[in-house]
């Protein structure tokens, strides 16, 4: 399992699940994604987002404002 890290801080909404769509295209099943957001709509998106692709949500943190998501490439 490889992580890929994706940083979206800065951009608004929807731009960091459609980077993140795009990035989870190009990684195998099974790798995770750990993107860092900073639009508090990100709180929402990415279980939504996670929810309609069939991938698999495995954490949410946030830490200075900063939004942390790990998610598995499950499909």
């Amino acid at each position: 399992m490889t992580d890929h890290p994706l940083n979206t801080k800065g951009l608004q909404c929807p731009l960091p699940v459609l980077r993140a769509r795009k990035a989870i295209k190009a990684i195998a099943v099974g790798d995770t994604l750990t993107v860092e957001a900073t639009d508090p709509g990100a709180r929402k998106d990415f279980p939504a987002f996670c929810e309609a692709t069939g991938n698999r949500l495995l954490s949410v943190v946030e830490e200075d404002g900063i939004l942390r998501f790990v998610i598995e490439r499950a499909a």
